[in-house]
């Protein structure tokens, strides 16, 4: 069985980000099993190939804003999280408190685990 590298399961975590939520880099580094490491959840989403299926615009920082520091890729985010129903303010934040989606992936990461073991 080959161990998932860490970016790899960073874009497996963010797959299961819902539409209309959000999940902050640390909580994509818990779910991966590697608190403290937002930074290195950030370059992983920075090396995303274009067109890629995985939703990075779903990720923003542990304040709820968006922190991309490219204006043009910033507002390509505001316009995906908004499409998605997502409220951002004028300063790019959204309300933690009702988008963040970090509970949900984590349940979806528990059930997957519980049925690859009963499924061995």
């Amino acid at each position: 069985m080959q161990i998932p590298s860490f970016y790899e399961q960073v874009y497996e975590v963010v797959r299961l980000i819902p539409k209309g939520r959000v999940m902050s880099y640390g909580g994509v580094a818990r779910q991966c099993g590697r608190p403290g490491r937002a930074r290195a959840v950030g370059y992983a989403l920075h090396m995303l190939q274009a067109g890629t299926r995985v939703p990075w615009w779903r990720v923003i920082n542990s304040y709820g804003r968006i922190s991309i520091p490219d204006p043009e890729a910033a507002e390509l985010q505001r316009q995906k999280l908004t499409e998605e129903g997502v409220v951002l303010d004028e300063h790019l934040r959204t309300d933690m408190r009702k988008y963040d989606a970090e509970m949900v992936v984590y349940e979806k990461l528990r059930r997957r685990r519980r049925e690859g073991v009963r499924g061995s």
